[in-house]
């Protein structure tokens, strides 16, 4: 198994906490760090829009990576959230091992 980092942002603090508690609890997730408001600038129907957004961080499996991002897709308030999956290139291994665990 190889673990992967899941970064997506949020439109407020609540709907973060409640995407990350779905995904912790369903196992599509070992941990969910939400992190600090920050502000976002975007395209979006051919104007430039700012808005303040929550990011969250979610340490997963390649393999339960399809499914996060699908449990996200449901619970997320936008349209088109902005949902990436990155690859993680080194970890203890004792972590790897909790992730693993947590995610299956």
């Amino acid at each position: 198994m190889s673990i992967i980092t899941a970064y997506f942002v949020c439109a407020s603090r609540a709907e973060a906490e409640t995407i990350a508690t779905a995904l912790v609890e369903e196992r599509l997730a070992a941990c969910c760090n939400i992190l600090a408001p920050c502000q976002s600038v975007y395209r979006w129907d051919g104007k430039v829009e700012r808005a303040e957004e929550v990011p969250v961080i979610a340490k997963t499996t390649d393999e339960a990576g399809d499914g996060l991002i699908e449990r996200v897709c449901e619970l997320h308030s936008y349209d088109t959230p902005c949902i990436t999956l990155w690859p993680i290139d080194r970890l203890p291994a004792d972590y790897a091992e909790w992730v693993e665990e947590n995610c299956q």
